[in-house]
């Protein structure tokens, strides 16, 4: 799997979300998009699928733009942050209309096991709890076994054996040399799961390396340690220097 991105930006109204973001991923493995809450990680995952179109830039996937095209969808896993399903649908009416839309071999049954959901086949989505919600969400991403997996926030509402069998399952993707894409706020879970760290800021790309690199950079032991450090020093030197020279720091850690 070959990502190219160039140059991507995108407003909303008055506020820029990326600002000429450059990224390239040219090898299988995991990689977690982190940054404070509005740095664009959502938008920048969520234009890679297609769903929110830039005003600058462009998206190639394995050399192919991915401008007007959707037939390269297909080859995405894809879990959102908000699993929006239809409320008076049954979850295995999800699973068979998801499998009607989309085509391919699909493995939901051995992964309807894995999570254990069984006992909620027959019951609608709007009564389900939040837990079993997200079982349902990681099935339906993880359904047709594709090269490229788009995680947003995977661990949201899930028990600790929930959260076991889905680093499990992550492992087992990256047996398959896949490229995973991650978005999460659990640092540990991160730690545990990341070969490569992707940190945005303020719609740009800041630092895009190894987790030791990110570290050592920073003289700490734990990505929680890093990044709390990150913010305050930058936070720290807005104050000092103003708008203009709030990030200033970071640019220093780019390896884009």
């Amino acid at each position: 799997m070959n990502l190219e991105i160039k140059k991507l930006s995108k407003s909303f109204g008055k506020l820029k979300v990326l600002n000429e973001i450059d990224l390239s991923i040219r090898q299988a493995g995991t990689y977690a998009v982190l940054g404070p809450n509005g740095s664009g990680k959502t938008t920048l995952m969520k234009s890679i699928l297609g769903m929110v179109l830039p005003e600058f830039g462009s998206i190639a996937i394995n050399g192919q733009s991915i401008k007007g095209a959707h037939a390269y969808r297909d080859k995405i896993d894809y879990l959102p942050q908000i699993a929006r399903f239809p409320e008076n649908l049954k979850v295995n009416e999800l699973f068979t209309l998801i499998k009607e839309l989309r085509t391919g071999e699909t493995r939901d049954e051995a992964l309807i096991k894995r999570f254990e959901i069984e006992p909620f086949l027959d019951k609608k989505l709007g009564n389900l709890s939040g837990g079993t919600r997200q079982k349902v969400n990681l099935i339906q991403a993880f359904m047709f076994d594709n090269p490229l997996v788009v995680l947003d926030e995977p661990t949201t509402g899930l028990d600790p054996l929930s959260l076991v069998k889905l680093k499990e399952l992550i492992r087992e993707e990256q047996a398959k040399d896949k490229t995973i894409i991650i978005t999460s706020h659990i640092m540990d879970f991160v730690e545990e799961m990341a070969d490569q760290i992707i940190f945005l800021m303020e719609g740009k790309i800041y630092f895009n390396g190894s987790l030791h690199e990110l570290n050592d950079k920073f003289k700490t032991s734990k990505l929680e340690q890093t990044i709390a450090k990150i913010l305050k020093e930058q936070k720290e030197q807005g104050r000092q220097d103003g708008d203009e020279a709030y990030l200033t720091p970071l640019k220093e850690l780019s390896h884009v």
